[in-house]
């Protein structure tokens, strides 16, 4: 079931980098697409295949909705990959580990200073 929601989660990525690459840019720097969105067609975006609005707004649409899938499947792996923990926390781990079990002893420090000194 994980690997199934997994390659769900990659296709979606790979989708919305697609589809917010073919959006055209609205930024300050001149628009990175060169001055029409490619496609050689008098609207612009999507090839000529739409208008501008109707094709911004299907993008712009796409993006949501795969955006929304991409959050549903990333909350789905993180539920699915913690549900076999104990809710313990990684503290009580830590100190669970310096308890004896009354077979092995546990470490002492030494009395005698590890660094040799003159007399």
């Amino acid at each position: 079931m994980e690997t199934i929601i997994l390659v769900i989660h990659l296709l979606i990525g790979l989708s919305l980098v697609g589809v917010v690459l073919m959006q055209r840019s609205e930024g300050g720097l001149g628009g990175l697409g060169g001055g029409g969105g490619g496609g050689g067609g008098a609207s612009g975006g999507m090839g000529g295949l739409l208008g501008n609005r109707t094709a911004a707004n299907l993008l712009t649409r796409a993006t949501a909705l795969l955006a929304a899938l991409f959050m549903v499947t990333s909350i789905s792996l993180a539920i699915l990959a913690g549900g076999d923990s104990d809710g313990g926390s990684i503290v009580n781990e830590a100190t669970g580990a310096a308890q004896s079990d009354g077979l092995t002893p546990l470490a002492t420090l030494p009395v005698i200073p590890s660094v040799p000194t003159t007399d």
